[in-house]
């Protein structure tokens, strides 16, 4: 009841303060930033790992616990870790404490992950490691469908030409598109034409690795004047992949073609889009 005998003695000050309480309510109405993803300041980096093939317990095993004990020894700013594996990936979410110093945290593990890929697995790359946001939600979705286009030509008008004009605009980024087929370059052996001539699948596998280089091919002069040359180390069409020689026995010479068919392909789907009934993918617009 004080307030109550408060307001009824001094009059004037409440209204004062009522009207106070007021224009301060509306400036902050004003002045307020309105997101409808709000920025939460979260310390938490993402070290995601990928090795085809590999299964989770390995996966665990032979990379993903490796990179956890590297990364303790770089950084005391780590509150606990968090791993997942599957078969091929291995994804490590490193909480930090709060206050910590994101930046330099990412550029600490990124570094100490390079250092230790010579005694993990031949052959894998290095991990993708970024800060993770709460706020790294889809704004937009963006389907790309065609009833002409098949899937690999839409992921690779997707992955080719829209996502890098999205990328530019400002405040948001494109993730790599859902559904679709990934480009890959197939080689199918033919195993009895193979042990007919004497051969194993390594020895494609070695020719393949052996003739398909990028080389620096330099300059000829001649005479006054000097001449760009450009090497034929490298095919420009999947054809001249049958061409290849991967033996020469008997002075015969063994091409690709002659134990197998070397063609267009793709990677094995993992996801599928459907729009409008027909096969599509997806292109997820972040802030």
């Amino acid at each position: 009841m004080w307030i109550v005998e408060l307001a009824i003695r001094r009059p004037y000050t409440f209204v004062v303060v009522s009207m106070l309480i007021a224009l301060l309510g509306i400036l902050s109405i004003t002045r307020m930033p309105v997101d409808i993803f709000p920025a939460i300041n979260l310390p938490v980096v993402s070290v995601i790992w990928g090795y085809t093939g590999l299964p989770p317990e390995e996966m665990q095993n032979r990379i993903v616990s490796i990179s956890e004990r590297a990364m303790t020894t770089v950084t005391s700013e780590i509150d606990h870790l968090e791993s997942a594996s599957l078969n091929g990936i291995g994804v490590i979410k490193v909480y930090l404490r709060q206050g910590a110093d994101v930046g330099k945290a990412v550029a600490l593990m990124s570094s100490v992950n390079q250092t230790v890929l010579k005694i993990l697995p031949p052959g894998i790359t290095p991990p993708l490691v970024t800060a993770f946001s709460t706020s790294d939600v889809p704004v937009m979705q963006l389907g790309v469908g065609s009833k002409k286009l098949s899937e690999s030509e839409l992921y690779d008008y997707g992955l080719s030409f829209i996502r890098p004009r999205l990328a530019t605009a400002g405040g948001c980024s494109i993730p790599l598109p859902y559904g679709g087929k990934q480009r890959e370059v197939m080689v199918d052996i033919n195993t009895n034409q193979l042990s007919a001539k004497g051969l194993t699948p390594g020895d494609v596998t070695n020719a393949l690795n052996l003739q398909n280089l990028i080389l620096p091919s330099g300059t000829a002069k001649i005479g006054t004047k000097e001449y760009p040359i450009k090497m034929n180390s490298s095919p420009a069409t999947i054809e001249e992949l049958n061409m290849y020689p991967v033996k020469q026995s008997n002075k015969a010479t063994i091409y690709f073609k002659d134990v197998g068919y070397v063609h267009d392909g793709f990677a094995t789907q993992t996801n599928i889009v459907n729009q409008d009934g027909h096969r599509s993918t997806l292109l997820n617009v972040l802030r």
